[in-house]
């Protein structure tokens, strides 16, 4: 059971439910204590949201998923989670080298990391994601207390996480983890 969810674009939980994404760049949205994006709980919901999601924001090849995420929308006054996700790595991107070089494992476009990276205070957190989906789809009524430039939400009620299947299997993941490490702490490989 999960009483939290963490608020990201529509397309970006998309592609991490459909493994073509395991990691999330944070800066923080305007409603963050202390200004910046703190990693508050280690096993949340992914929350789709269509607020500031753009095509922009994206590389130009994930547009259909962009279009498949619209699609997904749920009917006004309802919010959908279908995927939960566990913290497996938290890295603190002091340059922008280390946020391109991880281009390979998100759809984010080369603009919105950039725009990221540099908003309020150079630096961006890239989070690495195990995702699960979860055995039944949860609609949950939406809330004003869940609106606004914020990233992480209370719901209304813990949500059952049980029977849930990750996206990508251990050995994939597994091997992930280790590339994404050794990109961003190539001296704990030497």
């Amino acid at each position: 059971m999960i009483k939290y969810a963490l608020k990201e674009w529509a397309v970006i939980c998309k592609a991490l439910a459909e493994s073509q994404q395991s990691l999330i760049l944070r800066k923080g949205g305007l409603v963050e204590p202390e200004e910046e994006f703190q990693v508050q709980h280690k096993r949340f919901w992914l929350y789709p949201t269509y607020v500031h999601q753009q095509r922009a924001g994206i590389k130009p090849e994930y547009s259909t998923l962009l279009d498949l995420a619209e699609t997904d929308k749920p009917p006004a006054g309802k919010i959908r989670l279908s995927h939960f996700a566990e913290v497996e790595g938290i890295y603190k991107l002091h340059d922008m080298v280390g946020a391109l070089l991880l281009s390979p494992f998100h759809i984010y476009s080369e603009e919105t990391v950039h725009g990221r990276f540099a908003y309020r205070t150079p630096g961006l957190l890239a989070i690495l994601l195990r995702v699960y989906r979860a055995a039944e789809i949860a609609e949950l009524p939406d809330s004003d207390r869940y609106s606004g430039c914020r990233s992480w939400v209370e719901l209304e009620r813990e949500v059952p996480t049980g029977a849930a299947v990750p996206v990508l299997d251990d050995r994939a993941f597994e091997e992930l983890a280790k590339t994404v490490d050794h990109l961003l702490n190539p001296t704990a490989f030497a």
